[in-house]
């Protein structure tokens, strides 16, 4: 993907997924190291407020649409809750209201896994809320694939 192209090929969403995998990783191995400093309540609250305000309610609301739209709402509960940006704040806040801690980590284990494990990334409004391939990008994939690299606009193929 690049500013030109707004897709991702096998190769770099496979990528992206490994890098916040790493982030994964380093998240589970912090928190696993201050186990005994958790604090669970806190812990499984903020872990799982994320999916109960900006995932399930979209679930619920596509698989009773029976295939029509769902409200673009879903998809904006979704992206906020699901967002970086979003979720730091929340650690600020959290951090200046209540206090820094090691429950705190189930934040980024969340948005991390979600990316990593499961693919997951903001929902744009032009697919269906849960995933499926859309028709049109799998005519763009096969087209791409298809074509030689010469035929690519802006590849260059060096002749030996």
């Amino acid at each position: 993907m690049d500013a030109a192209n707004w897709f991702e090929t096998r190769a770099t969403y496979t990528h992206s997924r490994l890098e916040y995998g790493f982030g994964l990783v380093v998240a589970v191995t912090l928190f696993f190291w201050h186990i005994t400093d958790v604090r669970w309540l806190p812990a499984v609250a903020l872990f799982a407020y994320i999916d109960l305000i900006g995932y399930i309610p979209g679930a619920i609301a596509h698989h009773r649409a029976h295939g029509r739209p769902i409200s673009r709402g879903y998809y904006v509960a979704y992206n906020v809750m699901h967002s970086m940006i979003t979720q730091s704040l929340v650690v600020l806040a959290w951090m200046w209201l209540i206090k820094p801690e090691w429950a705190l980590l189930v934040i980024p284990i969340h948005l991390f896994g979600d990316r990593s494990i499961f693919g997951n990334f903001l929902k744009p409004f032009a697919v269906e809320f849960e995933p499926r391939r859309h028709p049109a990008f799998a005519r763009l994939l096969a087209e791409v694939r298809a074509a030689p690299p010469a035929a690519r606009p802006g590849v260059q193929v060096r002749s030996r």
